[in-house]
C-alpha cells in the first residue's frame, strides 16, 4: 500500500474511532435495554443511512427480536410497548420527522440516533443516541471536520456503533451464536 493510501486509512480509521469515544455509553445501553424490550421494533433511515439501519435489523432479527423495516410489505403498525428507531444524522429529514410524529402519535416510543441534538428530530425522541460526527448538514466550509465526504463519518460510526449493540443485546437477550446462525436466511 502506498504511503498516501496508508495516510488515508489511518485518518479516516482515527476519525471514526474519535467519533465512537464520544459516545456516550450509558446511552448505549439505555437504547439496547429499550430495544429488548420492546413488543415490535420498527426501524428507519434515510440514504446511505437506510443501509446502516437495514443491516442492524437484520442483526436484530438473529438475535430474535421482532423486528421490521419502514416500507417493507409485513412492517406491523406500531403501538405502546413497541419502538421506532430512526437514524437522521442531520436531524431534519422531512420522513424521518413525520415517522416520528406517526410512531409517537400511536404510542410507542421513539429512538433517534443523530449528529445534531438541537434539530427537530431529537425533539420528538424519547431516547435520543448522539454520534457527534460530519454528516451533510455540516460538511463545508469551516465547519467541515472529516477528510471524508459529506455523511460518510455519521455512516461508518453508525455500522460500528451497532456492531457494538449487537454484541451488547446478545448479552442482554442471552442469544447464543448457534440461535443467531439458525435465524440467517437459506434463501440466498
Amino acid at each position: 500500500m502506498s504511503d498516501r493510501n496508508e495516510s488515508l486509512f489511518k485518518t479516516a480509521l482515527d476519525e471514526l474511532g474519535g467519533v465512537l469515544a464520544r459516545v456516550d455509553e450509558g446511552r448505549i445501553d439505555a437504547a439496547c435495554k429499550l430495544l429488548a424490550d420492546a413488543g415490535r421494533i420498527v426501524v428507519y433511515g434515510c440514504g446511505r443511512e437506510a443501509l446502516q439501519v437495514k443491516g442492524f435489523a437484520m442483526r436484530l432479527y438473529h438475535l430474535g427480536l421482532p423486528v421490521s423495516v419502514v416500507g417493507d410489505m409485513t412492517t406491523p403498525p406500531l403501538g405502546p410497548g413497541d419502538v421506532f428507531l430512526a437514524s437522521s444524522g442531520p436531524g431534519e429529514t422531512s420522513t424521518v420527522l413525520t415517522l416520528m410524529r406517526v410512531a409517537r402519535d400511536a404510542g410507542a416510543t421513539n429512538l433517534l440516533l443523530t449528529a445534531q441534538a438541537g434539530g427537530s428530530a431529537a425533539g420528538l425522541a424519547d431516547t435520543t443516541l448522539l454520534i457527534p460526527a460530519q454528516t451533510m448538514a455540516d460538511d463545508q466550509g469551516p465547519q467541515k471536520t472529516s477528510v471524508l465526504p459529506m455523511g460518510s463519518v455519521f455512516e461508518g460510526a453508525l455500522f460500528l456503533l451497532f456492531e457494538i449493540m449487537v454484541l451488547k443485546l446478545k448479552s442482554l437477550t442471552g442469544a447464543s451464536p448457534e440461535a443467531m446462525r439458525a435465524r440467517h436466511t437459506n434463501m440466498e
